[in-house]
């Protein structure tokens, strides 16, 4: 054949080689495209770049990033033999990239009503908070009002040593880049659920400790109850729950999570409403979300959880 001529006669050596590599395997997934393409045909995700699909289109969704993957490979180096990778590996090196480089925010996804009432009912005000504790990625504004939502689990009816970190009636908090708020009382429904919680604001403690020298215990992120935004929070787990789905007796789909999906509506800052789709963010004391590239929009913000904030050490070995 012509190319065969071409070869032979150019003037460096030019002689094709083909190297035989072992497939990635990595456990708790499928590789096989016939699978993958099974998963897809059957609807148990909604398309090729369904976040939990081992796919470019999926993790790129998902809110993996380059420099992750890249340094997994590196982590795992090359290997003509097959076997199997655990992903927990994949997993650190994307945690690690999104914790050094991710910008922060904060979402309420358990939302608990506090009443600040030594404050005006009108009272908003305006503060500043960096978007990342060490790089300059620029600011946003979060209003500080009355009416502010914290987290159901921040929230105790007792204090105890257990849950000393923990907002209760005679104890302080502080509000993430806000004031130092005291717990004075709540009130609870038929359930006996808290339903609201009763507070007053420490004076002159923006950035400040408490000038009669009773610090707060810990830190909660918040949102204002009137000026934040609804957001739609897609949770995924991992879509297998045996480490070897493909493997030994039985069918993949025997295999499959059918609670790796969980949609929630969470209440976050008004900022996180404009940012665009890809973006990559912390929710504080929550975890990695990203934009979705498809269906983010302001009017109608929906963000997928990439990643936890805390890895699974046991798994790390």
């Amino acid at each position: 054949p012509l190319y065969e001529w071409f070869i032979e006669n150019l003037p460096v050596p030019a002689q094709p080689k083909q190297y035989e590599f072992g497939r990635l395997n990595l456990d708790y997934t499928v590789t096989s495209k016939r699978k993958l393409k099974f998963l897809v045909d059957e609807g148990v995700v909604a398309g090729w770049d369904d976040p939990r699909m081992p796919t470019i289109s999926g993790m790129r969704r998902r809110g993996f990033t380059p420099n992750s993957i890249r340094t997994f490979c590196d982590m795992i180096g090359v290997t003509r033999s097959d076997g199997m990778v655990d992903v927990a590996m994949l997993e650190h090196a994307l945690r690690s990239d999104l914790n050094q480089n991710a910008p922060r925010a904060m979402a309420v996804l358990k939302p608990l009503k506090v009443v600040i009432e030594n404050l005006p009912e009108d009272h908003k005000e305006m503060l500043k908070a960096p978007f990342h504790p060490e790089l300059d990625l620029g600011e946003r504004e979060m209003p500080f009002t009355r009416e502010i939502f914290i987290d159901q689990d921040d929230f105790k009816e007792e204090y105890s040593k257990k849950f000393k970190k923990k907002f209760c009636p005679g104890k302080r908090i502080r509000l993430r880049f806000s004031y130092v708020i005291e717990a004075t009382d709540y009130e609870k429904d038929a359930d006996g659920n808290v339903t609201l919680v009763k507070a007053k604001l420490i004076e002159n403690t923006l950035g400040e400790n408490p000038e009669d020298g009773v610090n707060p215990k810990g830190v909660v992120h918040w949102v204002s109850a009137t000026d934040h935004k609804e957001a739609e929070l897609r949770l995924y787990e991992r879509l297998f729950t045996s480490a070897t789905p493909d493997k030994g007796e039985g069918d993949f789909m025997d295999h499959v999570n059918k609670d790796s999906l969980s949609v929630v509506t969470a209440l976050i800052e008004p900022a996180l409403a404009e940012v665009d789709a890809e973006a990559n963010f912390q929710f504080e004391r929550e975890g990695y979300y990203v934009a979705d590239r498809f269906e983010h929009t302001a009017e109608k913000p929906i963000f997928n959880l990439t990643i936890g904030l805390r890895e699974d050490k046991a798994l790390l070995g």
